[in-house]
């Protein structure tokens, strides 16, 4: 049996808001954005060269979703997006204003900030040591 997961459902409030700070502040493809319905898009989106798997940004249309906007992990890191070069990543999101919650540190599996979405979901920048 093969399986893989494909996509993870991210709360926004507005596609089109989500759409232009994932690729115009973090460089994101949009992958497909597709009209469903009146109110609902299927838009997909991912870090450039990804391969297999995608963000999916759902729209919250209703209240008890609205209320999960920005924390859909209760306050926790939510999303990890690891980079081959972590100085010029980090410098991006200085340059963009993205808010940065947590400076960089070191740590055994490599170095690490946290940044906040537009909508303040938490993200860890991983730039991974090599393990020998």
């Amino acid at each position: 049996m093969k399986q893989k997961i494909a996509h993870i459902a991210l709360l926004v409030g507005d596609y089109d808001d989500a759409i232009t700070f994932y690729t115009q502040k973090l460089h994101f493809d949009l992958i497909e954005d597709i009209k469903l319905s009146e109110d609902k898009r299927w838009v997909l989106i991912a870090p450039k060269e990804t391969v297999g798997f995608s963000l999916l940004l759902a729209k919250a249309d209703n209240e008890e979703q609205k209320t999960r906007v920005g924390n859909q992990t209760g306050g926790r890191v939510f999303l990890f997006l690891n980079t081959d070069d972590f100085e010029r990543d980090y410098q991006n999101l200085i340059d963009n204003k993205v808010a940065i919650i947590r400076k960089p540190i070191e740590q055994a599996y490599g170095k690490v900030a946290v940044f906040a979405d537009l909508y303040g979901n938490l993200w860890d920048l991983i730039e991974r040591k090599e393990i020998l």
